[in-house]
C-alpha cells in the first residue's frame, strides 16, 4: 500500500541544490556473493548528488531550506552528532546559498577528529557544542542559539534533526518516483534507518511492503519516527530490522565491517560503518534469512556518507588492517 502526502506539494517553496535523478548501476558481483541472481541487485547512487560531498540529505534540503528562504531566513541552525551528514550538507548549502549556518552539536570541542566536522569548518559553518547530552537536551540547546541570534538581529531557522520531517521526506517521495520508473519491477528497497525521513518518502512513494529500513541506533524508536513522517496512523506493517545496531551507532560491528570489504571488492562501491556499511550488513542478513530472495528485483539506497569515514578510527584501524603487502 502507497501513501498520498496531505499537503499539495506544489504549494510549498523548493530550492535546487542536486541534479536529479540519480543513477541506478547494476552490481553483479556483489549480488551472487551475497546469495542474489548476478541482475538482482542495483544500487541506487544518492551518493552522487553533488554537493557538498553528497548524501541523502541534499534532497531534504531542497524543501527545508526552501521553506526557510520563504520565511526569510538568513542563517541555518540544525543538530547532530560531530559526524553528522546532514550537518554536513547543511553547511554546504548554507554555503552556496549565502547563508550564515550554526550547527548545534553533542559533544565538546577537540574530542571528535570527524571527516564531517573538517568539512563544516572548510563550508564556514559556526559550532555551538552542547557537550553530553540526550536528544532532548541537543533540542534545547539549538532553542537557546535560535533566540541568541533573533536577540543579535539575526533571522534564524531550525531545520530539523537529521533533516526528517513531513516536509523533508517530500525529497525521498521523489526519490521513490524515480526508482518507479528507474526500476518499475522493483521488489525491495533496502535502506540505512537514522532520524526517520529517508524511509518515510520511500515509503509513501515505493509502499511500506517495498521498503526495508535498517536500523543504526540514531533513534530509540525510529519506526514511530517513520509512521509520523509518512502520515501512518502506527507503524505496524513497516518493514525495519534492529539486528545491526551492535554497540550503538558510533560503533563498528563485525557485520558491518565485513560489508565494507565486500561492498568495496565485488563492486568498487566505498560505504561508510555508520549508515551505508550497517544497510548493506542489513541487506546481506536479509538475503541470509529469506527476507529477500533471489529473483527478486532488490535496490540498495546508498546514502552516502564517505566523509565520515575519514572520521571514524575503529573503521580507519580496519581498512588499514587490510592492506596486503605485495611479495614477488
Amino acid at each position: 500500500m502507497m501513501y498520498a502526502m496531505t499537503d499539495d506539494p506544489h504549494s510549498t517553496p523548493h530550492v535546487e541544490l542536486a541534479a536529479f535523478p540519480t543513477p541506478v548501476e547494476p552490481a553483479p558481483r556483489l549480488a551472487t556473493a551475497i546469495g542474489l541472481g548476478p541482475d538482482d541487485l542495483w544500487i541506487k547512487r544518492d551518493d552522487l548528488t553533488g554537493l557538498g560531498g553528497g548524501g541523502n540529505k541534499i534532497r531534504k534540503l531542497e524543501w527545508t531550506v526552501g521553506a526557510a528562504l520563504a520565511e526569510g531566513a538568513d542563517t541555518l541552525v540544525t543538530t547532530g552528532a560531530p559526524q553528522s551528514n546532514h550537518a554536513r550538507l547543511t553547511a554546504a548549502a548554507g554555503a552556496r546559498l549565502g547563508l550564515d549556518v550554526v550547527l548545534v552539536l553533542r559533544g565538546s570541542p577537540g574530542v571528535s577528529r570527524s571527516g564531517n566536522l573538517a568539512l563544516d569548518g572548510l563550508f564556514g559553518a559556526r559550532i555551538a557544542w552542547a557537550g553530553d547530552v540526550d536528544r532532548a537536551g541537543l533540542d534545547r540547546a539549538a532553542a537557546e542559539v535560535c533566540e541568541q541570534l533573533r536577540t543579535s538581529g539575526a533571522k534564524p531557522a531550525l531545520i530539523p534533526f537529521g533533516g526528517s520531517s513531513a516536509l523533508g521526506a517530500r525529497g525521498y517521495v521523489r526519490c521513490g518516483e524515480e526508482l518507479r520508473e528507474q526500476l518499475p519491477d522493483l521488489r525491495t528497497a533496502v535502506v540505512a534507518l537514522g532520524s526517520g525521513g529517508t524511509m518515510a518518502g520511500l515509503v509513501i512513494s515505493l509502499g511500506a511492503d517495498a521498503v526495508l529500513g535498517v536500523d543504526v541506533g540514531a533513534l530509540p524508536e525510529p519506526a514511530a519516527a517513520v509512521s509520523e513522517f509518512a502520515g501512518l496512523p502506527a507503524p505496524e506493517g513497516l518493514r525495519f530490522r534492529r539486528d545491526q545496531i551492535g554497540g550503538g551507532y558510533a560503533t563498528l560491528t563485525a557485520p558491518t565491517a565485513d560489508a565494507l570489504t565486500l561492498a568495496a571488492r565485488t563492486a568498487g562501491l566505498v560505504l561508510d560503518p555508520t549508515y551505508t556499511g550497517r544497510a548493506m550488513a542489513g541487506l546481506i542478513a536479509a538475503v541470509r534469512d529469506g527476507d529477500i530472495r533471489p529473483g527478486e528485483r532488490t535496490v540498495f539506497v546508498h546514502t552516502g556518507g564517505l566523509p565520515g569515514l575519514f572520521g571514524h578510527a575503529e573503521a580507519i584501524a580496519y581498512a588499514e588492517g587490510q592492506v596486503a603487502e605485495y611479495r614477488a
